[in-house]
């Protein structure tokens, strides 16, 4: 069942998956010349927080985690990126270290881009400067919107958001008629949510006992689409 009209999901994702589309063949055959393909393994880490950035990163396959770690190493999840989007280009437009870290949820194939070839492509190409300026624009507005939601929401509520914002992420890839399985392990979705394990686990209890999701092993499914997002109380 698709979200639209019931539940704001562009305000909860990124727009770097448009970078690319159509784009002039000779100028991504210019920034790519000196690409490579890097295959991670599930929770190799991709680029560091305070890293120097090299490059950029185009997902081709899997799913990363996007992240900050506070001073007790507690993991802060602030965003999952998906196929077909891009990574760690913010430290490399803005000349400074890493902000976060980046770490594959799941087994990748990602395109690594040199920050010259990258460099030299958007400085001539008002096409891709304009769709960065976009994409930042709009990355602002999505932190901005999680910032205020999970500062002042119940934690009920805020797993319930995650829930709804995981099932898009997974959603791709899954055929049609399929039903969509998030494949998260619980750790991920409380550093996500911004809560402890146990309390996680305890409130994905309650909703399968309350019939909003079925589970096996870390696998979860939402069974009532509309009933999680009257749960998420998103206004």
């Amino acid at each position: 069942m698709s979200l639209r009209g019931i539940f704001p999901i562009d305000k909860w994702d990124f727009k770097s998956d448009s970078i690319f589309t159509n784009f002039p063949a000779e100028d991504y055959e210019e920034m790519t010349l000196h690409a490579r393909e890097e295959k991670y393994k599930k929770g190799q880490t991709i680029f560091r927080e305070g890293g120097i950035p090299s490059g950029i990163y185009y997902i081709l396959e899997g799913k990363v985690k996007k992240y900050k770690v506070d001073n007790f190493e507690k993991e802060q999840i602030i965003y999952v990126a998906n196929a077909g989007e891009l990574i760690g280009y913010h430290a490399v437009l803005s000349t400074e270290r890493y902000p976060d870290s980046a770490t594959a949820l799941e087994e990748c194939i990602v395109l690594f881009i040199p920050k010259e070839d990258f460099l030299k492509v958007q400085e001539r190409s008002t096409l891709l400067s304009t769709r960065l300026l976009k994409m930042l624009s709009h990355e602002f507005t999505v932190l901005s919107n999680s910032i205020t939601i999970f500062a002042q929401r119940p934690v009920r509520e805020r797993l319930a958001i995650a829930l709804i914002v995981l099932r898009e992420k997974f959603k791709k890839g899954t055929l049609e008629g399929q039903p969509i399985v998030i494949n998260l392990s619980r750790e991920d979705i409380a550093n996500m949510v911004g809560t402890t394990r146990e309390n996680t686990v305890r409130l994905l209890r309650e909703f399968k006992n309350e019939n909003l999701i079925e589970t096996k092993g870390r696998k979860i499914r939402i069974l009532d689409i509309r009933k999680m997002v009257a749960v998420s109380n998103y206004q």
